[in-house]
């Protein structure tokens, strides 16, 4: 397996475009197509949220009832969330559009909305959109970049990879881009993923392998403790690579799901990193658990605790404040067995051991806490699972960005 350039339209088949068409911001894109020439077999992951925005209805139907898609279209300023049946039927005439534009069925159209909530969708501007993306489309590298800039909201950068792998003796490639920098938490966020690949591989274990590998990588990031209406993962599968089909657990499909986390992982490290207002990417890794439930449930409470984001921003060794963060997740754990280290590009140091202070240099810590991405490590002695969340220092910019982001 190798990374290699692109994102959406790196693997066969698939096409991008990204255009301006006025939704909210000026003199920025901010409507994005993926496109297969092919049908693709569909898989989607969506928020947890009960209040959940018509694209994340509109998608989990496509994908649980079509019997295939071939196309997703989306929008950034306008979340098309708490906007009822109006807002559900937006989605419906934005299928047809597409429907219309591509020559293909309206129920094998995807689409996806990002930005402020309550707001309806302004339809003229997302159906010339359409029309405009239709056109723009195209299978370069530099068309899937387009789309990946085009989905950006408070994002200060878009985010995209590619990779490619053996499989079946045929050379396939997954492709990814995503956008979240905001109301992002576990059990996904305002977050929105769109993953391409030309493997062969039948729906249920697409399903299955995008289910699994959520767990591990874009539901171990918190930027802001707030879990969005909006959340959706698609994971289209067009086949091209020219495999012979997947249909079991073998080795071809742990390949598969080897280059999956693999896109899925950094593109969830580039959510993190880029949290609104963030300095630092803030790593937390929890290892020797008594089981994965809790290595999850530990990781996760230091990487959400805004006190301990906080001395992250301020680089402040404040071990004090993760061992409290670890102490309220509602793990059973032995305190005075936990050993605390920092770790980062300037090096790696031990915090606490069996719970207390190792008598650590404070300007040694400082030096390793200044770096663009900083690590926890808690060994909690206990067992011998692992997990690790992926969050981001808190910092005063965090606070103006939503001070007045409907504005």
């Amino acid at each position: 397996m190798k990374q290699i350039p692109g994102g959406v339209t790196a693997a066969k088949g698939f096409e991008a475009a990204g255009v301006e068409a006025g939704i909210k911001y000026k003199n920025r894109m901010d409507m994005a197509l993926v496109y297969s020439q092919a049908p693709c077999k569909a898989a989607g992951t969506f928020t947890t949220n009960v209040v959940k925005a018509a694209p994340v209805k509109w998608d989990y139907k496509v994908v649980h009832e079509s019997d295939y898609a071939q196309a997703v279209i989306i929008n950034a300023g306008v979340a098309n969330a708490c906007t009822g049946a109006e807002g559900y039927g937006y989605c419906l005439d934005t299928a047809k559009a597409a429907a219309k534009a591509f020559n293909i069925p309206e129920e094998s159209v995807l689409v996806a909305s990002t930005g402020v909530i309550g707001m309806q969708l302004p339809m003229d501007k997302i159906l010339a959109g359409v029309e405009m993306l239709a056109e723009a489309k195209g299978g370069s590298l530099e068309h899937g970049a387009l789309a990946s800039k085009a989905i950006m909201t408070t994002d200060t950068v878009n985010k995209e990879i590619a990779v490619e792998f053996e499989v079946g003796g045929k050379t396939a490639t997954i492709g990814g881009m995503c956008k979240g920098s905001g109301m992002i938490h576990p059990n996904m966020c305002t977050m929105l993923g769109f993953v391409t690949t030309d493997v062969n591989i039948s729906k249920e274990l697409l399903l299955k392998a995008l289910q699994e590998n959520i767990k591990d990588t874009f539901n171990m990031v918190s930027v802001d403790g707030d879990t969005s209406t909006n959340d959706t993962v698609l994971l289209l599968a067009n086949g091209m690579a020219g495999n012979a089909e997947i249909t079991e657990e073998n080795e071809d499909y742990k390949a598969f799901c080897e280059a999956l986390n693999v896109v899925n992982t950094f593109l969830a490290r580039k959510i993190a990193g880029d949290g609104e207002g963030a300095t630092a990417l803030f790593e937390v890794k929890v290892i020797n658990a008594a089981s994965k439930e809790d290595a999850v449930t530990l990781s996760k409470s230091v990487v959400t605790s805004s006190l301990t984001k906080a001395a992250i921003y301020g680089h402040d060794a404040n071990w004090g404040r993760i061992l409290c963060a670890l102490g309220y997740s509602g793990v059973q754990f032995d305190p005075e067995k936990v050993d605390l280290y920092f770790e980062s590009a300037a090096g790696k140091l031990k915090i606490i051991e069996n719970g207390v202070s190792t008598g650590y240099s404070e300007e040694v810590a400082t030096k390793i806490l200044s770096e663009e991405e900083v690590t926890a490590i808690a060994d909690m002695k206990m067992g011998d699972a692992c997990a690790t969340a992926w969050g981001c220092d808190l910092t005063y910019d965090y606070v103006k960005i939503n001070a007045d982001y409907r504005s």
